[in-house]
């Protein structure tokens, strides 16, 4: 169970950290670059847990809460104006930069 738990908060923050990706790719803004950084750091964390999880599952979901808890982005410019709700999960911006 606890794996399955790990690795659905891997997809979760790798989707989310991609994301960041493409958003800074269009628009170029460093707090989209600040956050796949950080989204980097965490997706390598909770990969960490993921491996160690069915050994020491109290160790490996600690890396896992830890590595989601460093996903956290924080304030971000307004680069959605007109797109629709399919269109902001796949990060597609108004902006281009």
């Amino acid at each position: 169970m606890y794996f399955q738990i790990s690795l659905l908060a891997f997809i979760v923050v790798a989707f989310l950290t991609l994301r960041d990706i493409r958003i800074y790719r269009r628009t170029k803004l460093d707090s989209f670059r600040r956050g796949a950084l950080k989204g980097m750091a965490a997706m390598t964390i909770v990969l960490i847990g993921l491996m160690i999880v069915d050994s020491d599952a109290n160790l490996g979901m600690l890396l896992v809460l830890l590595g989601v808890f460093i996903n956290k982005k924080g304030q971000r410019e307004v680069v959605f104006e007109t797109a629709g709700t399919l269109d902001r999960f796949l990060g597609k911006t108004d902006l281009k930069g």
